[in-house]
């Protein structure tokens, strides 16, 4: 009888399947004990993710989705016939027009607890001038308790009409008895006023730390302006958010990511962050796949101890590699170069380690197992960062990276796939520095700035991310800038000749970013076996004109093939 059941069972999944040719990975092609799926999707445009890397993406009409991954994918027939009577059938025609799966993003750099905590307190983004700055200031500053320290930040005096940095008279002028400390967007210069830095101790006699700079006026006083690592010494003072704010702040950053279409992300915040999420995880509130970095520079015994405190195949919340910093950015003229800026000609920036500090940290690091991963702006600190890499006792396979890789010298571009470096980089990022990245670089270097293109005709692997909240955390405007780079009116194009196609740049959003955290054989692209994270957007991203990119409204997103975002905030 056990034999008769068996014989029926594999005529009546052969008849699902009819005439169709099976592929390798098609619900066609295996398993008589599949499981019954949870969710059908049908009747649509859906984009398995394979075939993006060459421009030729697969696009099958169902898939099926069961205990959190894909069990199949192919025709409507085929995966309909798979249903049982509890699964649920969702037909891609009729519940939004035009509707499109695709694989959910992986953001492969993001600072999510500090994008919390902009959200929760002053928000500069996008400010105008001056004026409108201290404007926003100043109501902030009414609504605070009194001596309440202000923070936040996201300001860019790149915006302004006068591009001059603001000092701390600015900032006294409208903060009252408030100490104040309000960040760059990149993060790598602050603005303090005078309240701060009495609290913090700086004068203008104040040595600052390796790999700082305190800003002074005319008569040898601070002018409020602190560069890389001089913003530890009003950090430290600062009263740290409270756990209620810090988890508050976390959650609105993982909602914004959710409702963007962002799956996972790699991100680097406070370790006090990393045990929010560990604390969502044990509630069954984590929703967004976190591969949490770690401090390079923190001694290798905190360092292993930190990797031992949470498993490191969990899916869902995990440390990974080791995140240093080389330099700064570009928009405060931080970022390392070999030559000076063009158009600052006494200034090459800021390394924040010797070449000798540098190599011994990565071998000791790399020795103990750690992947690592550079911030690297300039094309000086690419350079050293790759030195390191070349040390003996680095592996070549340990998946090492730079994240950023700005400017990058063009001799050092085959050193990456000499080395099995991946590129780490954030094309939004251009959108915002194409204003001033020529003047800052002259032609030359510049023309090799942002080279996505010549990374990938070089072999390097690319991982895309956005650097949120540097920039906004939606893939949608990192895709557009990837493949016109033309700033979003239209009115400028920048070196046109290293822009990539559209499947590089969503293979890079995907499966790259997968493959520089190792996870590329689970998740990245739809197929049975893989993490079913995927999300339903309004538009084809692969057809639609480059403008239309940036309007793309995402109207639900999946994790684990649970919904976990559908236009309304998580509770």
């Amino acid at each position: 009888m056990r034999t008769l059941s068996l014989l029926l069972a594999l005529v009546l999944t052969l008849s699902a399947y009819g005439a169709e040719a099976p592929r390798s990975h098609d619900a066609m092609a295996n398993r008589l004990a599949q499981p019954m799926p949870e969710l059908i999707f049908y009747n649509g445009a859906i984009y398995t993710g394979e075939g993006f890397e060459k421009d030729h993406p697969r696009v099958v009409r169902a898939i099926a989705i069961a205990n959190g991954k894909v069990i199949a994918i192919g025709s409507d027939r085929a995966i309909l016939r798979l249903a049982g009577p509890d699964t649920k059938k969702i037909d891609l025609d009729t519940e939004h027009t035009s509707t499109c799966l695709f694989p959910g993003f992986n953001d492969a750099h993001t600072h999510l607890g500090s994008a919390g905590q902009t959200k929760l307190h002053l928000d500069l983004t996008g400010v105008d001038s001056l004026d409108e700055m201290l404007a926003r200031i100043k109501a902030y500053a009414q609504s605070e308790p009194p001596g309440h320290w202000i923070t936040g930040g996201n300001w860019d005096h790149t915006l302004w009409a006068q591009k001059v940095l603001p000092t701390r008279e600015d900032l006294d002028r409208v903060t009252g008895d408030h100490p104040t400390f309000l960040d760059r967007i990149d993060g790598h210069i602050a603005i303090a006023n005078s309240a701060a830095l009495r609290a913090a101790g700086i004068t203008g006699k104040t040595t600052p730390p390796e790999g700082g700079a305190i800003d002074l006026d005319a008569r040898g006083e601070p002018t409020g302006i602190l560069r890389e690592s001089a913003q530890e010494l009003v950090y430290k003072v600062i009263p740290p958010p409270t756990p209620e704010e810090r988890r508050k702040g976390d959650l609105l950053a993982i909602h914004d990511a959710l409702s963007h279409g962002v799956t996972s992300v790699q991100d680097f915040s406070d370790w006090d962050d990393f045990l929010v999420y560990e604390q969502l995880e044990k509630e069954g509130d984590l929703h967004l796949r976190i591969s949490e970095w770690i401090s390079f520079k923190a001694p290798l015994a905190e360092l292993l101890k930190m990797r031992e405190h949470h498993d490191p195949h969990d899916p869902m919340l995990h440390t990974g590699m080791l995140k240093g910093f080389m330099d700064g950015s570009l928009g405060s003229r931080t970022a390392a170069l070999k030559a000076p800026y063009a158009d600052d000609p006494k200034n090459s920036g800021l390394p924040q380690y010797t070449q000798a500090q540098l190599n011994a940290m990565t071998v000791e690091r790399a020795k103990a197992g750690f992947q690592i991963g550079f911030h690297a702006i300039g094309d000086r600190a690419t350079a050293m960062a790759l030195e390191a890499f070349s040390q003996p006792g680095v592996s070549r396979t340990a998946r090492n990276r730079v994240e950023h890789a700005q400017v990058v010298d063009p001799a050092d571009i085959p050193r990456f796939k000499e080395l099995g470096v991946i590129a780490s980089m954030q094309p939004n990022h251009l959108l915002t520095d194409m204003r001033w990245a020529e003047a800052r670089l002259g032609a030359q270097r510049a023309a090799y700035s942002y080279a996505w293109r010549a990374f990938l005709k070089a072999g390097v692997p690319l991982a895309f991310g956005t650097d949120y909240p540097v920039e906004p955390i939606t893939p949608f405007r990192g895709l557009y800038a990837a493949v016109t780079r033309m700033n979003e009116e239209g009115s400028q194009t920048y070196f046109p000749q290293n822009a990539v196609t559209r499947g590089q740049a969503l293979a890079a959003y995907t499966q790259g970013s997968a493959y520089a955290e190792f996870e590329e054989k689970q998740k990245g692209i739809l197929i049975p076996g893989y993490d079913a994270d995927f999300i339903l957007v309004d538009r084809d991203l692969y057809r639609v004109s480059p403008p239309a990119l940036l309007t793309t409204q995402v109207l639900a997103t999946y994790v684990a093939g649970a919904k976990v975002y559908s236009g309304q905030p998580l509770n």
